[in-house]
């Protein structure tokens, strides 16, 4: 009898263990994307990152990087592969011109609550916790137009954690950044994922910023070529002098 009861919690273990290996926050199996000319942007292309984790997307233009995050975000249809996002997902554009819309901080940030029906209340905090996130608040009635390019891509940001996403995609966010600017910003994310237990995948091309994600993908050709440790991919990557 004891055998058979710890033979049936071994399994339990097991199955438990399996089941927790396996959870993904981010999904993306065999995944091809073609133009209407018949050009193909992705093929084939497969990925997963756990929950929690904040990793990095790199690859030369044309590689599929902007097209796949915005497969993610559903913004184009998707054609043929399987996609999974687990919980609410908030898009970050490269240039955040494109994506502020309000006159003022917290006015914009508030702008895309609007469709989940809070009163008042619920929106006041709502905006200002998500501006307390990543240390705007001071700034809430501050007219976008006077904002530097690392603040707009910080109020993005707050927009998609005032809508409570737990998945962030970020489109070469640091593009239009100066140096200094550009780590400030890596550094701000990397600290919302670990505080906020979000899931983040970041578009780039400067090796730089690998220093502060959890893990990497090279994609080349439409689909993922390699993957792994930051710094592996760093010295892979690294022109040579």
């Amino acid at each position: 009898m004891s055998e058979d009861v710890s033979s049936d919690s071994a399994s339990a273990t097991a199955a438990l263990n399996a089941c927790l290996n396996d959870h993904k926050a981010i999904d993306v199996n065999d995944v091809s994307f073609y133009w209407p000319s018949g050009a193909a942007v992705l093929q084939s292309c497969s990925l997963t990152i756990a929950p929690g984790e904040f990793c990095m997307l790199l690859g030369n233009n044309g590689s599929g990087k902007s097209t796949l995050l915005r497969l993610l975000a559903n913004l184009l249809p998707r054609q043929k592969g399987d996609i999974y996002t687990e919980g609410p997902v908030g898009f970050v554009f490269q240039n955040p011109d494109h994506q502020l819309v309000m006159p003022t901080v917290g006015a914009d940030v508030a702008f895309g609550l609007e469709k989940e029906k809070l009163n008042i209340q619920q929106i006041r905090q709502r905006v200002e916790e998500a501006l307390s996130a990543v240390n705007l608040l001071h700034l809430q009635r501050r007219p976008i137009y006077a904002l530097s390019g690392g603040q707009k891509q910080r109020v993005a940001i707050a927009g998609a954690i005032a809508q409570h996403c737990q998945i962030l995609l970020l489109d070469e966010p640091t593009a239009l950044l100066d140096p200094d600017s550009q780590i400030d910003l890596v550094r701000q994310v990397q600290a919302l994922v670990k505080s906020r237990g979000l899931t983040a995948l970041w578009v780039t091309h400067r090796l730089a910023e690998l220093d502060y994600c959890d893990r990497a993908f090279l994609l080349e050709n439409g689909k993922v070529s390699d993957d792994g440790d930051p710094q592996r991919l760093k010295a892979k990557l690294k022109p040579s002098t």
